[in-house]
């Protein structure tokens, strides 16, 4: 009879010493200091890193205090670490002098990360529209890959199993309707200069939704446009440029016509300058003292229409 002695597995003097304490000690996460210079961005990360007033009181804190709250990193197959969680404050800690930050390590898949990502930054009080269209996008495809279905599938289709779709449960996740979700998405179809107009406020995002059906070339030629008549398009205006384009008929010359159109609250509203009341009024007068005062005289003259009217 042949001896099994061959197939017996020792145990490692580390294992025989080694507790069930340190072994699941071992498997616990941990926090790490990691230069800055080993960690990198996110790919395709959409929210903006801006040197702003928030981003310098960050950095005097992190100055005083340190990085309270460790970032998420997970190992980038280039070297280094592929930061998931912590963007801010690595650059406020570049801007504070600091040479690492405590940093969370996992390993982690990327639709996984992409998860963690967004979610970690859809908790800021202020997020730009892109930012917010960008952020869905992405974790809306990665839950929809997570569920088991080609990122390009339509998106009534179920996504677990309780029968709800990715996009209900992304909407009740953030605390937004499914349509809006949808609106929001479909702003990342505008190229970057209007896109860059809705985060500046200078285009709603009603008009902002309805001009990302227009082609991009369209959308270039609408810039122009726009900077010629110094005018942003309605949302009345931005539906008939969706129009003519779903039709083909779009040309130069009809989205001239159409954003040379006087609004009707710009033909509802007088504008009188500064430069016209100004010889009206003592030099003395402020522009606050000038408003008073035609106020006053506005109210004794419908006063004295009324008393007109009522004889």
């Amino acid at each position: 009879m042949k001896s099994s002695a061959k197939n017996v597995k020792l145990a490692s003097v580390d294992d025989l010493f080694s507790t069930e304490e340190s072994r699941a000690d071992e498997q616990r996460e941990k926090v790490v200091e990691i230069p800055l210079t080993e960690l990198h961005p996110f790919k395709n990360h959409p929210f903006k890193v801006k040197d702003d007033e928030a981003m310098m009181d960050t950095a005097e804190s992190i100055r005083q205090y340190g990085v309270l709250v460790p970032a998420i990193a997970r190992p980038d197959p280039n070297g280094g670490y592929e930061l998931v969680a912590g963007h801010r404050r690595h650059h406020a800690s570049e801007i504070a002098g600091k040479e690492t930050m405590p940093v969370i390590v996992r390993d982690l898949e990327d639709d996984a990360a992409t998860i963690i990502m967004v979610d970690s930054n859809l908790q800021r009080e202020e997020l730009l529209p892109s930012e917010r269209a960008f952020a869905y996008k992405m974790k809306l495809e990665a839950m929809k890959r997570q569920a088991g279905r080609p990122s390009k599938e339509n998106c009534s289709q179920v996504g677990n199993d309780f029968g709800k779709k990715s996009s209900e449960i992304l909407a009740e996740q953030v605390g937004q309707s499914k349509n809006q979700i949808f609106r929001f998405i479909r702003l990342t179809e505008l190229i970057p200069p209007l896109l860059d107009m809705v985060d500046e406020k200078k285009i709603a995002l009603s008009p902002a939704y309805e001009l990302s059906f227009l082609k991009p070339e369209e959308q270039a030629q609408l810039v122009e446009t726009m900077d010629y008549e110094q005018a942003t398009p309605s949302l009345s205006q931005a539906q008939r440029l969706k129009k003519f384009s779903q039709e083909g008929k779009l040309t130069e010359e009809v989205m001239l016509a159409i954003m040379s159109e006087e609004k009707k609250g710009e033909l509802d509203r007088v504008t009188l300058t500064s430069e016209t009341l100004r010889k009206y009024f003592p030099k003395s007068y402020t522009p606050q003292r000038m408003q008073e005062t035609i106020i006053k005289l506005l109210e004794q003259w419908q006063r004295k229409r009324q008393q007109q009217q009522e004889r």
